[in-house]
């Protein structure tokens, strides 16, 4: 019997918040391997055990400087770090031929064509938001809203905690974009991102964008349908940040054996 052998994972950002949930989930799966870790240059982690770092145990991976170092040894880098690094990171992947799992936010348009010219080269994931209750939702809300008409407005509301430095989220944006998409409406044009003083009333095909930025608060998306005398929410609440790393690392199994490309979330899911 062929046994496939486990996917050999490199983390960069690997002593921050989501890189540290990585490295400590990434050790409960018999499917996955741990070969590298990076951080930023001068971090005050570099040389550590990555596992202590990340509070799981030491796992034999000692924090580096230098992905070119690690990417050898890899199938395929997990990145949550900044756009800029994010795309140097790519460069990098892509001169060793390694897939990736981008779950970055906050690129520039620029950045993003960059991106998806990059993808062409090796495999990579890109979402805003890897988990599958929100993948699950983006597929649906625009049902949701075909079947309730033009009658009702559409307002995105999203929380994320006070550090967070993109606004709105990248999952924000994209639920905003499938929304639009599914009412024929270009995003661009119908879009309100802030409202102040006397605005005037509301235009029958806006989609509003509200944000909230508080305290630790993980992420919470919601979608109002406001009608008269009615109105309907979905919302979807981020208890941990564990969803998200679950769907990356499910993510790095799935994009390690696909061509070319750049897939979603709903490629890995097998749903859209």
């Amino acid at each position: 019997m062929n046994m496939v052998s486990a996917t050999k994972l490199i983390i960069t950002g690997a002593a921050g918040r989501m890189g540290s949930r990585l490295v400590s989930l990434s050790q409960e799966s018999p499917q996955l391997s741990l070969v590298g870790a990076t951080e930023s240059q001068g971090h005050l982690s570099i040389g550590r055990d990555v596992g202590e770092v990340a509070g799981c145990g030491a796992v034999g991976i000692f924090l580096t400087e230098d992905l070119a170092a690690v990417l050898p040894l890899g199938d395929v880098v997990i990145d949550f770090t900044a756009p800029v690094a994010t795309l140097h990171h790519l460069e990098q992947a892509v001169h060793y031929g390694r897939a990736m799992v981008i779950g970055t936010t906050g690129f520039s348009p620029e950045e993003l064509a960059k991106l998806r010219v990059l993808t062409q080269c090796i495999p990579c994931v890109c979402a805003p938001n890897m988990s599958v209750g929100i993948n699950v939702l983006l597929e649906i809300v625009g049902k949701v809203a075909q079947t309730l008409g033009e009658d009702f407005d559409i307002e995105v509301i999203e929380a994320h905690h006070h550090k967070k430095k993109d606004a709105p989220s990248g999952t924000a944006l994209k639920l905003a974009e499938a929304l639009a998409a599914a009412m024929e409406r270009d995003l661009q044009e119908v879009g309100v991102f802030a409202r102040h003083g006397m605005t005037g009333e509301r235009r029958p095909r806006e989609i509003g964008m509200q944000t909230i930025r508080a305290g630790d608060i993980v992420g919470d998306h919601t979608i109002l349908f406001g009608g008269l005398g009615e109105r309907i929410e979905i919302t979807h609440r981020a208890h941990n940040r564990d969803p998200f790393v679950r769907g990356a690392l499910r993510a790095a199994e799935w994009v390690r054996s696909q061509p070319p490309g750049l897939y979603t979330m709903a490629d890995v899911l097998g749903v859209g």
